[in-house]
């Protein structure tokens, strides 16, 4: 892990908002009052939300505010301890076996103790987040864990539980400090009862429009003023259609970004026609706001900033 210089976690949830918002993040209260209990109580956070709505970004931010390394296990179908824990160098060990035996070592016990040694163990993300030193221990963010098998899940309660690994041929490898570990899923499977006891949970939701514009203001500093709150106005008047898939937040702060760089002041129909793909990612979605969703919901946004004026 790289050296960096890590800050005390915070002492009250205010202290806890203020270093999410040093980092750009905007949250709200309940967000840091329960990040704030992860972290003084040393548990697991156990993030749920749609796809877009930062949940990711949460253990990115916090990584970088207090200092730590972030050690991120992406978590997919088929997933298992090799790519997740621990595996060994196999290549380096047949190596080892061959020179040992050319020098005429070829005393069983004393081969295996040299090549199950540390020396050959490749430390995989679980093992990596074990290995923090007291006052610097990393943030490990499991993400995205309802793409893995139950199996897996399973594996991970001992980690969760009491910090530890079991490598058969070393023994167990327990943390020396907990990491601070964030937990993602975008609920497209349940995960266990068992696992989830074992974490504090939190429902992270699409921002209002006040905190929607707040953060796109900090994400996208160079965009319009006027322009930045049309773009909130409209995405969220998107997500109360029944679309296929609503944009995220990312998806606001990619469009602010796009529209900036085709130095676009205002929101206008043509302007919406050709960026949408950037809000949504499904032909259906975007047929259905090219036949006049869209310019209904443009016209309902600009005369409520009017009436606002």
């Amino acid at each position: 892990m790289s050296e960096q210089n890590p800050r005390a976690v915070p002492q009250s949830i205010d202290e806890t908002a203020e270093l999410l918002a040093s980092a750009d993040y905007v949250a709200d209260r309940s967000l840091a009052t329960v990040l704030f209990l992860a972290l003084r109580m040393k548990r697991p956070l156990f993030l749920e939300g749609e796809a877009g709505v930062g949940k990711t970004e949460i253990a990115k931010v916090l990584a970088s505010a207090l200092g730590r390394p972030l050690i991120r296990l992406q978590c997919y179908e088929g997933l298992d301890v090799s790519s997740a824990v621990y595996e060994w160098n196999y290549a380096a060990q047949m190596i080892e076996i061959r020179m040992e035996e050319a020098e005429g070592k070829v005393e069983r016990s004393t081969l295996e103790r040299n090549v199950f040694s540390e020396k050959y163990l490749i430390r995989r993300p679980v093992l990596q987040a074990l290995d923090g030193k007291p006052g610097a221990a990393p943030v490990f963010l499991i993400d995205e864990l309802d793409r893995t098998d139950e199996a897996f899940e399973a594996f991970l309660l001992e980690i969760l539980s009491d910090f530890q690994v079991t490598v058969p041929e070393l023994g167990t490898i327990r943390a020396a400090e907990p990491p601070i570990v964030i937990i993602t899923t975008n609920r497209t499977r349940e995960i266990h009862d068992a696992l989830k006891r074992r974490c504090l949970y939190h429902w992270v939701d699409y921002p209002d429009a006040v905190r929607e514009l707040e953060i796109v203001s900090r994400k996208v500093p160079q965009a319009n003023g006027r322009l930045s709150a049309e773009v909130v106005r409209f995405v969220q008047k998107l997500r109360t259609l029944e679309l296929f898939k609503v944009p995220g937040v990312a998806e606001t702060i990619d469009w602010a970004n796009a529209l900036t760089e085709l130095d676009r002041i205002a929101l206008d129909p043509e302007t919406v026609s050709d960026t949408i793909g950037v809000l949504l990612k499904y032909q259906d979605d975007i047929a259905r706001i090219e036949q006049g969703e869209g310019r209904r919901l443009l016209k309902e946004v600009k005369a409520e900033l009017s009436a606002a004026e």
